[in-house]
């Protein structure tokens, strides 16, 4: 297939934009170029000399851009970039991972509509190419879960706690420095990242989408001093897990929740920024992918990827999508978990259906037990804003 050479129409200059313009820049590319960059202050000076401007409009307009990529915080202006593009019939790229989530079958039929390829590989688990492997390798029915760190933000924060001791707050504010979390942290350690990346990714491993609102997501941000003596004594470490799974009935169930894993778990040595990625499948058992999940160069290396793929007109085919097999989303299943909280009224909380542990004292009170998902479901706001912290307990 002929090559075509690739003029960019980028959106945003900010991590990852830069890393995609430095990785250009370091393979010396000729036939990948950005042509202008569409940015919110113009007069900015970023170090580069590039065109830049403030008006989307002068970006669709130029008749020399061949290509859009989309790589804005915007989640409202980015699904509106992105559907511009699909309705121009421009091969576009994107890298919002929450515009994804909420938008992403609308825009895949709008991709079909239009024949035009959309690609999204970098927006989840950066430099991990998942999306593209459970398209091409993993499209049949002997897949069984998909489970991994996701954000490597919050990993970092939890590398730094178990490994070298340090305060929850210092080790968020050394990932700061560093360029691994926003100055607001919510997005990567209330689990919100975490939870677009999964509902993204569960699309292309099962053919369903589920919107964000019906998954249950609990982070790391209430997490102290007793829940680290607890995974210490227990020889686990706490990770901040994304993980989809289909049950022998043909239901899926999806939850992002900090996990206690224990050493024999590939995901328990996945440190600092990087994401790890458990493919499980009936034969051919578990299959471990591992990679920088944060940082511009990083992801910025995954988006060129995708523009590479763009120029032989690769598209995603969404082959479980069109599975015969039926799948449905549920929540009826039942796993142990710690949950720790302070006064009784927290405890009753949550609907043991087996209590397995129990522990009281004057500064910290857990218990471990048997949890139906649905039950956690139905009080996720009510745990918002509490002194209680919960993790599952797999018992492996």
């Amino acid at each position: 297939m002929q090559q075509k050479k690739i003029q960019i129409g980028l959106f945003g200059f900010g991590s990852v934009g830069r890393g995609l313009y430095d990785v250009l820049e370091a393979v010396e590319s000729r036939d990948i170029t950005i042509r202008r960059i569409c940015v919110r202050d113009k007069s900015k000076d970023r170090g580069v000399e590039a065109d830049f401007t403030d008006s989307a409009d002068e970006l669709f307009a130029d008749p020399e851009v061949n290509m859009i990529v989309e790589l804005i915080d915007d989640a409202e202006a980015a699904y509106h970039i992105v559907r511009r593009a699909l309705e121009a019939r421009l091969p576009v790229v994107s890298g919002n991972k929450r515009m994804l989530a909420y938008h992403l079958p609308e825009l895949i039929e709008l991709g079909r509509q239009t024949a035009t390829p959309f690609l999204y590989d970098a927006s989840a688990c950066g430099s991990i190419p998942v999306i593209r492997n459970l398209e091409e390798y993993y499209d049949n029915d002997l897949l069984v879960s998909v489970k991994g760190i996701l954000n490597g933000s919050s990993n970092f924060v939890l590398s730094k706690i178990f490994n070298e001791n340090m305060s929850y707050d210092a080790a968020l504010r050394l990932a700061q420095e560093l360029g691994f979390a926003e100055s607001d942290p919510s997005l990567d350690f209330d689990g919100w990242d975490s939870l677009f990346k999964l509902v993204i990714l569960t699309i292309h491993a099962f053919g369903i989408y589920v919107a964000p609102e019906r998954i249950f997501r609990y982070g790391i941000s209430t997490m102290n001093d007793a829940d680290i003596r607890f995974a210490a004594e227990k020889q686990r470490r706490i990770k901040l897990v994304g993980h989809v799974e289909k049950l022998d009935n043909g239901g899926v169930y999806l939850w992002v929740v900090p996990q206690l894993i224990s050493r024999n778990k590939y995901i328990y040595s996945v440190e600092d920024e990087f994401n790890g990625v458990v493919i499980k499948g009936r034969y051919y058992y578990k299959q471990f992918m591992f990679g920088r999940g944060a940082g511009g160069h990083p992801t910025g290396a995954a988006v060129l990827s995708d523009i590479t793929a763009c120029r032989y007109d690769y598209r995603y085919e969404y082959k479980r999508m069109n599975s015969s097999t039926p799948i449905h989303h549920t929540d009826d299943v039942v796993h142990r978990i710690y949950y720790r909280y302070r006064t009784e009224e927290d405890a009753t909380l949550i609907h043991f259906t087996k209590v397995r542990e129990r522990y009281s004292s004057h500064e910290w009170n857990y218990i471990v037990g048997d949890v139906n998902l649905r039950d956690l479901v139905s009080i996720q706001e009510k745990l918002s804003g509490k002194e209680v912290f919960l993790a599952a307990y797999p018992w492996d």
